[in-house]
């Protein structure tokens, strides 16, 4: 079976456009959350997400092409095209019939749907847009970015809610692995900060109402959180054969060396108490591995800042690494970011690979207030310097889905 190297990485994101930015404010654990001003949120019980700064759509596309894309198509597609620039691959030198694309999003074109729904309602039916549907469906990320890059092989959309972004890059690695595809442009993109996301995620009292202090309003793991801070933005890495990597003397930035999925089979939006179906996936996870827990040197945490779900995650990891859990540090970059829901994995695979490239953990930050449950090492504040080559990240979505990747420094 093929080994699997990451050897391109690109991003939009609350911490910047580049992954360099990113990177260097993630280490330095700096928020990228703040108030929204796309729209009043007089009414709103939350004032404050994880938004975008500095992307323009037209200047990157042009105002044809961005005005036939959601913004989440958009997101996916610059971050998608940064990394394909960063792989150094060539279209012209590679089998276009084994390039794939397995990038999906959780709630697709939700603004487009609800700018069209209010011209039907103002205007009538003449005047809804033909390209509602092709603008609006989840799959059309991909689509996109199959259709720029000529990219004839497997196209996948997974959605699975806020696993998404690993169950692409977990299910790309295995098409690679069992020799479908040789190359594959992986990750998830979401667009949710808009109205109707903040009104129902805010009276599901899922939404921190930290207002006056957005910096401080994410806070995974802390005695002290009143719930996510929703976040946008869009995370893909190329993954490729290693033999393919190698034959081209590709720069290779890491390897996904393991992947578990699972589902709670428990609730609609709360995750199993015990974290069983968390636990499951990473027990998956390392076994593909072919590691041993006390392999892992750190954790890349789901942790999006809710009690049950940060309770349920911390119950998983003790249950699967036992006493040793006390030992392996664990990292919640949604401190910093918010919650990206289908982005939120992409974005994290790519930290965890800037992590162990440089042995910095970047801090889980706002942890001010202990809680007795959530009792590990969390990298409270401070970035750490380590001696990494293994890391796990961990996603969990609505409905009970789970997606855990493990992925390896790689060395020469």
């Amino acid at each position: 079976m093929e080994r699997v190297a990451i050897t391109g990485m690109g991003l939009i994101s609350p911490l910047g456009n580049t992954v360099e930015q990113f990177w260097d404010r993630l280490r330095k654990g700096e928020s990228g959350i703040s108030p929204i001003t796309s729209f009043d949120t007089s009414g709103f019980k939350t004032k404050i997400a994880g938004v975008v700064h500095d992307f323009d759509p037209e200047a990157r596309f042009g105002r044809k092409e961005a005005r036939r894309m959601d913004r989440f198509s958009q997101l996916a597609l610059a971050a998608a095209e940064d990394a394909w620039k960063d792989s150094g691959l060539k279209l012209d030198k590679i089998d276009r019939e084994r390039l794939g694309v397995y990038v999906g999003s959780g709630v697709g074109g939700i603004q487009t749907l609800m700018d069209q729904g209010t011209i039907l309602k103002e205007r009538g039916p003449d005047r809804v847009s033909p390209t509602l549907i092709p603008m609006m469906i989840s799959n059309m990320a991909a689509a996109m970015i199959s259709i720029k890059l000529g990219a004839l092989g497997p196209t996948m959309s997974p959605v699975t809610a806020c696993s998404i972004g690993n169950t692409s890059i977990g299910e790309a690695y295995r098409l690679i692995r069992y020799g479908g595809a040789d190359i594959v442009i992986a990750g998830g993109s979401e667009a949710a900060v808009t109205e109707i996301s903040l009104a129902s995620f805010g009276n599901a009292t899922s939404l921190s109402t930290r207002n006056d202090e957005p910096g401080r309003a994410s806070r995974p793991f802390d005695g002290n959180r009143d719930g996510f801070v929703i976040g946008e933005g869009g995370g893909i890495v190329i993954l490729e054969s290693l033999s393919h990597a190698l034959r081209r003397n590709a720069h290779i930035q890491g390897e996904v060396i393991g992947y578990g999925a699972s589902s709670d089979a428990y609730h609609m939006v709360a995750t199993h108490p015990e974290g069983l179906g968390a636990y499951q996936a990473m027990k998956l996870a390392v076994r593909e591995a072919g590691i041993e827990p006390t392999d892992v040197d750190v954790i890349s945490a789901h942790a999006t800042s809710t009690v049950v779900g940060d309770h349920s995650e911390t119950k998983a990891i003790k249950r699967l690494f036992g006493e040793d859990a006390y030992k392996v540090p664990i990292t919640a970059n949604k401190s910093m970011t918010g919650h990206a829901l289908g982005a939120a994995g992409g974005l994290e695979a790519i930290a965890l690979v800037k992590s162990l490239q440089e042995g910095i953990i970047p801090p889980t930050i706002n942890q001010e207030e202990p809680d007795p449950i959530c009792d590990l090492d969390y990298v409270p504040n401070t970035a750490r310097k380590a001696d990494l080559n293994i890391g796990m990240s961990n996603s969990f979505g609505f409905g009970g889905h789970n997606a855990v990747i493990v992925i390896r420094k790689y060395e020469d």
